[in-house]
C-alpha cells in the first residue's frame, strides 16, 4: 500500500517556542503560518507538523498522492482503496469517507497502542 508522505503532527503548547526548538535541530518552515496556529517544518525528507490548540494528542500523518515536498505523485493508492483495505482487514475507523466520492478526503483510526493515525489525501 502506498501511503505517501509521512509526518508526525505534534500538539504543541507554544508554537513559537516549538518552531525555534525544531529550527535548532535543522528544520525550517515549509508550510503554514504562526497566525494560523500551525507550521509544517522540514529537514531533508523529515516532516513535522506543529499544531497549537487544534487537537489534544500527537498524530501520525500520511498523505497519499504527495511526496515529501507536497508534489503530486503520478502513482499512488487513492484513500478510498486504502479505506477498503483497512476495513477488509478489520481495522475500525474513527472517521470514514464515502467511497463513491473522489478527490481530497481523510480517514482516522488508532493503532493497537492508541496512537491516532490520520490518512489525509489532498489531491
Amino acid at each position: 500500500m502506498k501511503l505517501g508522505a509521512f509526518s508526525v503532527s505534534l500538539a504543541v503548547k507554544n508554537l513559537q517556542k516549538s518552531k525555534e526548538f525544531y529550527e535548532t535541530l535543522g528544520f525550517s518552515v515549509f508550510a503554514g503560518a504562526l497566525e494560523q496556529n500551525y507550521l509544517i517544518m522540514k529537514n531533508e525528507h523529515s516532516l513535522i507538523g506543529l499544531f497549537q490548540g487544534m487537537f489534544e494528542n500527537n498524530i501520525l500523518t500520511f498523505n497519499p498522492g504527495w511526496d515529501t515536498n507536497a508534489n503530486v505523485l503520478d502513482d499512488f493508492d487513492d484513500i478510498r482503496a486504502i479505506q477498503k483495505h483497512l476495513k477488509a482487514n478489520h481495522i475500525q475507523l474513527e472517521k470514514e469517507i464515502d467511497e463513491t466520492t473522489n478527490g481530497p478526503a481523510s480517514i482516522m483510526f488508532f493503532d493497537p497502542d492508541g496512537n491516532m493515525i490520520l490518512i489525509d489525501q489532498h489531491v
